[in-house]
């Protein structure tokens, strides 16, 4: 049994959950102050809005528990992001290597000899200052998943470092090759 699973959502002041068919499944729909969240789940999963709470149950045999504890993660999440919001943020490194904002679009200087563009989705705001930008959203899954393809142009090398890599995140260094002396 999913213990995430049959645990009962609380729903916040100013949050409206809304359910609708597609096909073989639900589509689950989070409205709130900042801004509107939808995904989609299995319909053997059945969720119960009652009130201001929200539960979920499973058919039995039907689905796995873990996707029935997974379904109740999504909702947290997406309660979450409509009310607080998610942030994360990058830090270049490298000399020469820059962001700019340019209109809708993230441009990076990195080595290459063109810039690297990067469309931002309209649902997430991006801001660069110095060496680091900062990516806010509603939506955990788009947002994350932006991060990761802003990381993918340039991963941080182990020998200097260089690249663009979580602010936080510790890259484990390589000693370079050592002349015969």
């Amino acid at each position: 049994m999913s213990r995430i699973g049959k645990k009962i959502l609380e729903i916040p002041e100013k949050v409206e959950i809304t359910q609708a068919p597609r096909g073989e499944d639900m589509v689950i729909t989070v409205n709130g102050p900042l801004g509107t969240v939808s995904r989609t789940i299995k319909k053997s999963i059945k969720v119960l809005v009652e009130g201001k709470t929200v539960s979920f149950e499973r058919e039995t045999g039907e689905v796995h528990p873990a996707l029935w504890g997974t379904a109740s993660a999504h909702l947290s999440n997406m309660i979450e992001g409509v009310t607080k919001g998610f942030e994360k943020k990058l830090q270049i490194e490298g000399i020469g290597y820059r962001a700019e904002l340019s209109g809708t679009n993230l441009v990076f200087a990195l080595g290459f000899s063109h810039p690297v563009k990067i469309a931002v989705p309209k649902e997430l705001t991006v801001t660069v200052e110095k060496n680091i930008i900062t990516i806010k959203g509603s939506d955990k899954d788009q947002l994350g998943q932006f991060a990761a393809g802003i990381v993918a142009q340039k991963k941080p090398e182990p020998y200097k470092g260089k690249g663009i890599l979580y602010q936080g995140q510790y890259v484990r260094r390589k000693q370079g090759k050592r002349s015969a002396a």
